[in-house]
């Protein structure tokens, strides 16, 4: 093969139109995510993009929206729990799902009904 992958720059998730507050509560406020500054020709579109830990999301306007109810990105974290009783702190739900080998997972959703699955191994 003559190319590496070397990692995942970001994951796009679809907000509604007018979204972007909402999620700024849930990723900035809730998951504790620093809100990037969009290129001035991408703002014009609307969305947000958010970053943490060697991960980023975009967050992208779309028309017609509806939740990814089954694509999710899949986010290592350091501690699960924690990343648990924040998210049932903050009224967010947490579903633990026991059937991924090596990993303790669970499965949220932010603001917008968007599937989130956070993994830490075992």
């Amino acid at each position: 093969m003559a190319f590496v992958f070397t990692r995942i720059h970001h994951v796009q998730l679809a907000i509604p139109p007018g979204g972007e507050e909402v999620a700024r509560g849930f990723y900035g406020d809730v998951l504790g995510m620093t809100e990037l500054p969009k290129p001035a020709v991408l703002a014009a579109r609307g969305g947000c993009w958010f970053a943490a830990g060697g991960w980023e999301i975009h967050l992208g306007v779309e028309q017609e929206f509806v939740p990814a109810r089954k694509a999710h990105p899949g986010v290592l974290v350091d501690d699960l729990d924690a990343l648990a009783q924040r998210l049932e702190a903050a009224g967010r739900p947490v579903q633990w799902d026991p059937h991924f080998p090596g990993h303790r997972r669970l499965y949220s959703a932010d603001d917008h009904g968007n599937r989130l699955e956070f993994l830490q191994p075992l």
